[in-house]
């Protein structure tokens, strides 16, 4: 069993940052691939940025509104934590962020983004943007 538990998440102003950290506990997997979603109100959930443990090689979201350029994912294995630093953050991108686990390495984008291939998930951290 994993645990993960982000934090982070606070009211910001457009054009601010923000870090958010998910803690993993428990079971890790040196393999595993991370992974950061988030939900908007009345919005599904979608994909931010995913990481893997081992090599840390790096997915962002791929539409047109893409955070690519503006967040990163990155990791530190001697803590078991991932961060998602987020700059120039907009109006839009208010809504919880969640962490995500996956204890296998996804392999093509169309892995990475799902959210039903990840295996365990953290309760989620509010990040709201003032305009």
């Amino acid at each position: 069993q994993v645990q993960l538990v982000e934090s982070g998440g606070g009211l910001v102003q457009a054009g601010g940052s923000l870090r958010l950290s998910c803690a993993a506990s428990g079971r890790t997997f040196t393999s595993a691939t991370m992974g950061w979603f988030r939900q908007a109100p009345g919005k599904e959930r979608e994909f931010v940025a995913a990481i893997r443990w081992s090599g840390g090689s790096t997915v962002y979201a791929d539409s047109r509104d893409s955070v690519k350029g503006r967040f990163t994912i990155s990791r530190d294995n001697a803590k078991n934590t991932v961060y998602l630093q987020m700059n120039s953050l907009e109006p839009e991108d208010t809504a919880v962020y969640y962490c995500a686990a996956r204890t296998n390495v996804c392999s093509g984008y169309g892995c990475y983004a799902r959210a039903d291939v990840y295996d365990y998930w953290g309760q989620g951290t509010q990040v709201t943007v003032s305009s």
